[in-house]
């Protein structure tokens, strides 16, 4: 078992992530999927903020106040918008490459995010009110220590959102087998045995003493692009808080 300062990074994960670097934010680029999945992605996050917080919808600076940390930050097309929202915002990503891109980034941007290249075992920092990691667990070398990681960073009243592929059939389909031929998603990014179901991430999660209290998939239509849906067949984002 690996102990808590142990980092759960797979480096030959990370060298894959790192190759992607220097065009993260083309759209048409190499993350081209990532930027088809933030809108939603964002739409899911920005109602779970208004919940938990119980803040005006309509506010463009929900984050006020509120620090965030987002684990596998890539380029930081998801820590941007956090830092929009108005949150303090700290980003971690294990190839140095992709800070290094998000640094110059945020900065041609007036954005001041505070980006590492350090795995979040090894974070000191603590008491985050919003933790998110969008579509890491499944690459990282122990994903049990990886959610036990990010429930130690989280602020006894803080919210953890998590996204994932599901493992089923039509994720193999979608995401490997279409996705990483013609949709736009490069050869090698999944492995999907490494998949992890909705009750296999509540498990872990529950595991680390948090209880998840909102689930949504995310579906593909052809005609809007990928939306939230009931559906998790393909990919699902989960919403967890300490519990008690």
């Amino acid at each position: 078992m690996m102990t808590e300062t142990t980092a759960t990074i797979d480096p030959k994960e990370a060298a894959h992530f790192g190759t992607m670097a220097a065009d993260w934010w083309d759209p048409k680029g190499s993350s081209a999927m990532l930027h088809k999945l933030n809108p939603v992605r964002l739409a899911y996050i920005r109602a779970a903020i208004d919940r938990h917080w119980d803040s005006d919808d309509h506010g463009f600076r929900p984050l006020a106040g509120k620090r965030a940390l987002d684990v596998g930050c890539g380029a930081g097309l998801l820590a941007e918008p956090l830092a929009r929202l108005g949150a303090s915002v700290t980003g971690l990503d294990a190839a140095p490459e992709n800070i290094a891109v998000a640094v110059a980034h945020a900065q041609g941007q007036g954005l001041a995010i505070d980006y590492r290249a350090t795995p979040v075992e090894q974070v000191s920092d603590t008491g985050y009110d919003l933790v998110t990691s969008m579509e890491v667990i499944e690459h990282v070398a122990d994903p049990a220590a990886f959610v036990r990681a990010l429930a130690a960073k989280l602020a006894p009243d803080g919210l953890m959102i998590l996204s994932t592929p599901n493992r089923t059939p039509m994720s193999r389909l979608a995401m490997i087998t279409i996705g990483e031929s013609i949709g736009g998603i490069p050869k090698g990014t999944h492995d999907w045995s490494k998949f992890i179901t909705p009750d296999e991430l509540t498990a872990l999660l529950e595991d680390a003493g948090l209880e998840v209290t909102d689930s949504s998939g995310l579906a593909f239509d052809p005609a809007r692009g990928f939306t939230l849906s009931a559906n998790t067949a393909i990919n699902y984002l989960l919403t967890a808080r300490h519990k008690g």
